[in-house]
C-alpha cells in the first residue's frame, strides 16, 4: 500500500527550507532550485507543491507568523491565569524580539521579507495582513489596564499599541545589527513599559 504523503507537513518543510536560505542569503538568493536542494527534493517535486516562487514566498510567510503567534500564545498561557495586561503585553513583545538563535533566524527572514515586499504588492499585502491584528489585541490590554486603573486611559488607544509595535520593530533592527545586546533590548523595553505604566522595571516578567 502506497505510504501516506502529508502535503501540508512537506510544504511546511519546505519553508523551513527557504527561511534556512533566506537567513545568510536574502530572498533573493532562494531559487527554487536551491530551495529544493535545501529541502532534499527534486524542483519537480517542489513545484508539485508551489506553483511559483511568489506562491513559496506567501505561504512560507503565513507559516513563520503562525510559528511565532504560537510560540507567544504559549509564553501568555504559562503565566497563569489571570496575568495583568502589562505582563502580557511584555510576554508579546519579549517573544517579538529575535533573543535566541531560532528567533534571530525568522527576524532575518523577515527582513528579507520586508526589502522584497517594499516592491512586491501582493507580499507587501501579506506582510500586512497581521498588523491590525496585533494591534487590536495591544490595544484591548491597554484599555483592560486603564479600566483595572493601571494607566491612564488617554494612553489606552491604537496610537499607543502602535508605538509598541514600532518600539519591538526598532529592537529587533538593532538587535539583528548587533547595536544591542539581548540585556540592553530587554532594559529599554522595560524602560519603556515603566514610563507607559509608572513606576519601574517588571520583576515578574519574562527573561531570555
Amino acid at each position: 500500500m502506497p505510504k501516506k504523503v502529508d502535503h501540508e507537513a512537506r510544504r511546511r518543510e519546505i519553508a523551513e527550507a527557504l527561511w534556512r536560505i533566506a537567513s545568510t542569503r536574502g530572498l533573493d538568493g532562494a531559487g527554487l532550485r536551491d530551495v529544493a536542494a535545501e529541502a532534499g527534493i527534486s524542483l519537480g517535486r517542489l513545484q508539485h507543491y508551489f506553483r511559483s516562487k511568489d506562491d513559496m514566498l506567501a505561504f512560507a510567510l503565513r507559516h513563520i507568523n503562525a510559528l511565532a503567534d504560537r510560540r507567544i500564545r504559549d509564553r501568555i498561557e504559562a503565566l497563569g491565569e489571570e496575568p495583568t495586561p502589562r505582563l502580557v503585553l511584555r510576554t508579546c513583545l519579549v517573544g517579538m524580539l529575535p533573543l535566541d538563535d531560532r528567533s534571530r533566524t525568522g527576524a532575518l527572514v523577515g527582513a528579507a521579507y520586508f526589502v522584497r515586499a517594499v516592491h512586491d504588492a501582493d507580499l507587501r499585502a501579506e506582510a500586512r495582513n497581521g498588523i491590525p491584528h496585533l494591534r487590536d489585541f495591544f490595544t484591548g490590554q491597554l484599555r483592560r489596564a486603564a479600566d483595572r486603573g493601571e494607566l491612564p486611559p488617554a494612553r489606552a488607544t491604537d496610537d499607543e499599541a502602535m508605538l509598541l509595535i514600532s518600539l519591538v520593530d526598532g529592537l529587533s533592527a538593532y538587535l539583528l545589527l548587533e547595536v544591542h545586546t539581548p540585556e540592553q533590548a530587554l532594559r529599554l523595553l522595560d524602560l519603556h513599559l515603566g514610563q507607559l505604566f509608572g513606576g519601574g522595571a517588571v520583576s515578574e516578567g519574562v527573561r531570555e
